[in-house]
């Protein structure tokens, strides 16, 4: 079989699970948002924090519980990596350096996992389960909770309660993530992930030297990184180890596990909102553009430029070849088409234009599927800009879902959409402009570029992945990358949930004539262009200069 019908196959396959689990899980997940009914172990959890889960939360108060829960977090997080040089389990490593540490806890509590550290050789056994693994549960379920408030604020009307965050937040772990995670850490162990709380132990004799490794329970961390859109490795090479992902498998189903909550949120979105064709809209607008921008990776990737491809079969550099090219180009578009940033091959090591294709994935603020609520919000933002626009072409007022899209709601989007990329290129801008920062460029000219261009891309839009030829691991990049990601995580929130709030005050408007039907493919198809023009005027000087001019070179 050669490797491009490999890949075809794989990627049938993996559309063919997602449709199977769309329709399922979606519904489960608009009941679990939509019940009145609390379970014991909930009500144990809201008598623990505090919480009253049946009071309903106007936008400033969803806000400040969200604030507060990811604030605490953000400093128990960094209390743990400071201590672990006194707690058990820490297979004798030492604390964390504090810049080193900010960074992490920052990253983990924003759903972003970018890792400056080598897993295996920083962290212990607490410090990765009790810290950074429950982050990423509880993470990810703070973008679902802001997801289903902004749905809430279309499906509700003459009020601006958008549900209690604290009811929201516990049953997207106990309901949803928990639940998924448990199977799918016993599939990963059948499929060879190590799960263990095993110490360093030396595996062999190698150039007249031993190498180390440590255990550690790899596969439950594993499967909510994925599950979770987190992406945080237990160890350095991510989900290229084989302790964390075997065989191609392993691999097919961990790519599974990345798309299928952020694509099922979609039908969580029609049910919710009493209108499942908007939901399928907004599914075809994501797949659409998924399966575009992995048709053009595998194209990339398969590419033959001499005598070294043609007997590898595509641009084996950087990749796995248990995995191969297709599956790597699959996985590297999921990874940055969410905002997961879990990688089974080295993004640096791909062509100039499937560089630019992971950057311009994170560009378009993931949401095709996106990340774990984080996708299905930041669609629906541009669903309102595109409206919006087609509102202008007509001389309309924009309607959407019954509501109007005033200037009070299109100013929210459109601080929205401004906020990363001001993040984005401001921080890429200054780290160029200074000589430090610089010195962490392991490469020169167009790729040296798109090395910082990647990362403060990643940190803002909370990806996490990494071209991996940059230095990261400095004060500069600790602490710049660290704010990018906190804030290109929580400012988009403020707006997303004042625009809830907005839009959950408003009446119904009926459906007259000269409504825009937002469930046909014509939406759509101005729904995907609104998305690609709109990331094209913003970042196209950016991409020009680093990936662009990388490709257009070899």
């Amino acid at each position: 079989m050669s490797p491009v019908l490999a890949g075809v196959l794989q990627l049938l396959a993996l559309m063919a699970a997602l449709a199977l689990a769309y329709r399922p899980l979606g519904d489960y997940m608009a009941r679990v948002y939509s019940s009145e009914k609390h379970y014991k172990p909930e009500k144990w959890i809201y008598k623990a924090i505090g919480a009253n889960p049946a009071a309903e939360m106007r936008w400033p108060a969803y806000l400040r519980a969200v604030l507060a829960f990811s604030a605490v977090s953000v400093l128990f997080l960094y209390a743990l990596q400071r201590a672990q040089g006194i707690l058990p389990g820490s297979l004798g490593f030492v604390a964390i350096d504090p810049d080193q540490a900010f960074n992490t806890a920052a990253s983990f509590v924003a759903n972003t996992n970018w890792q400056s550290y080598y897993g295996e050789q920083a962290m212990g056994h607490v410090v990765q389960t009790g810290g950074l693994a429950v982050q990423n549960f509880v993470s990810a379920a703070v973008g679902m909770a802001v997801a289903v408030a902004l749905v809430r604020g279309f499906a509700r009307s003459r009020t601006g309660e958008l549900g209690n965050f604290w009811a929201d937040m516990v049953r997207g772990v106990v309901r949803i993530l928990l639940p998924i995670s448990v199977i799918g850490a016993i599939v990963l162990v059948a499929c060879g992930a190590i799960q263990n709380f095993a110490g360093i132990h030396e595996v062999g004799q190698f150039m007249g030297g031993s190498q180390q490794w440590n255990g550690g329970a790899v596969a439950s961390q594993e499967v909510i990184k994925e599950l979770g859109t987190n992406g945080g490795g237990y160890f350095n090479a991510n989900s290229a180890h084989p302790f964390e992902n075997p065989n191609p498998f392993s691999n097919l189903f961990e790519i599974f596990l990345i798309l299928v909550i952020p694509f099922a949120l979609t039908r969580t979105f029609g049910r919710m909102v009493g209108n499942l064709r908007q939901g399928y809209a907004i599914l075809a607008t994501m797949a659409t553009i998924w399966i575009g921008f992995t048709a053009l990776m595998m194209w990339t990737e398969f590419a033959h430029h001499g005598p070294a491809f043609d007997i590898s079969g595509g641009a084996m550099e950087g990749k796995e070849t248990r995995f191969g090219v297709g599956a790597s180009a699959i996985f590297s578009v999921a990874t940055t088409l969410t905002s997961t940033g879990a990688v089974n091959s080295f993004h640096s090591s791909y062509t100039g234009l499937g560089g630019g294709i992971q950057l311009l994935g994170m560009q378009l603020g993931e949401i095709a599927p996106g990340g774990v609520g984080s996708g299905l919000y930041g669609m629906l933002i541009m669903a309102i800009i595109a409206v919006f626009i087609a509102g202008l072409m007509v001389g309309r007022t924009p309607e959407y879902l019954g509501k109007k899209i005033g200037t009070r709601e299109i100013k929210f989007a459109a601080c929205y959409i401004l906020i990363t990329p001001a993040l984005v290129l401001g921080f890429t801008a200054a780290a160029m402009a200074l000589d430090t920062p610089a010195n962490s460029m392991t490469n020169t000219g167009a790729h040296g570029f798109s090395e910082i261009l990647y990362a403060y891309t990643s940190g803002a839009n909370n990806n996490g992945s990494a071209f991996a030829g940059l230095n990261a691991d400095t004060q500069w990049f600790n602490s710049t990358i660290g704010i990018a990601m906190l804030l290109g995580r929580f400012l988009p929130m403020v707006f997303v949930l004042a625009l809830a709030g907005s839009l959950a005050e408003q009446k119904p408007v009926p459906e007259t004539a000269g409504t825009l039907r937002t469930d046909k493919p014509l939406y759509t198809g101005l729904l995907v262009g609104t998305i690609l023009i709109v990331t094209g005027l913003t970042y196209f000087p950016a991409l020009a200069l680093g990936p662009l001019a990388e490709g257009l070179a070899s």
